[in-house]
């Protein structure tokens, strides 16, 4: 018998089409060390975090996300899904950004997730993660919905990439894990539009609001 997994099954059990406040007070409750999580480990390889699912239904999955030192992940959405992420291990950089009307993203805020604390992610929130240090850094990812046709970007050559389901947070390396490739409208270091520009808060659930 696995302690974990039926400790997750049990939390996942009792969500039916979650509320965000609903899934950060199960989070808040489940519970997870990183040893539990060791065995579940994957290693980064090239990529910026090996990612392992740890269970999947109709209304929930969850993901541990093992980090590379030093590295960060790509700016990306969930899709049509929210989220909370909890720092398991380590110390997490974390990066937000705005969506102008053309929906380019400009970055507005970084800040630092510390070891023990659940952050939330809204639906339709952009972010950047990575691990800044030389230290292990681990984190478990609660989706509702479980993702599908999360968007990528790559501000730097202006283009942005629906990605299939198993991709994580980067550009796609095979040809298949590319939905649909889209062409941004403005160059990286450009000023965001502030006017209808949608910001998504990241402390509060919530869906994206006008500011």
């Amino acid at each position: 018998m696995n302690e974990l997994l039926d400790r997750l099954t049990d939390m996942v059990k009792s969500l039916e089409r979650p509320t965000p406040s609903e899934l950060i007070t199960a989070v808040d409750r489940v519970g997870v060390t990183v040893a539990e999580l060791r065995p579940y480990l994957s290693e980064p390889g090239l990529y910026p975090y090996g990612r392992q699912k740890l269970l999947a239904t109709d209304e929930v999955e969850i993901i541990a996300m093992n980090w590379a030192t030093q590295r960060q992940c790509s700016p990306h959405d969930h899709g049509s899904s929210f989220g909370v992420i909890s720092v398991v291990q380590g110390t997490i950089s974390h990066d937000l950004y705005t969506l102008d009307q053309d929906d380019t993203p400009a970055k507005y805020l970084s800040r630092v997730e510390k070891e023990g604390t659940n952050y939330f992610a809204a639906r339709g929130m952009v972010h950047s993660m990575g691990n800044p240090l030389t230290t292990p850094a681990v984190t478990l990812h609660f989706y509702a919905p479980p993702i599908t046709r999360m968007k990528v970007y790559d501000l730097e050559n202006c283009l942005a990439c629906v990605v299939s389901d198993d991709c994580g947070a980067w550009w796609p390396t095979e040809q298949r894990q590319r939905l649909a490739v889209l062409k941004l409208t403005r160059k990286t270091g450009d000023q965001p539009r502030t006017t209808g520009s949608r910001v998504v808060d990241p402390g509060r659930p919530g869906d994206p609001v006008l500011r």
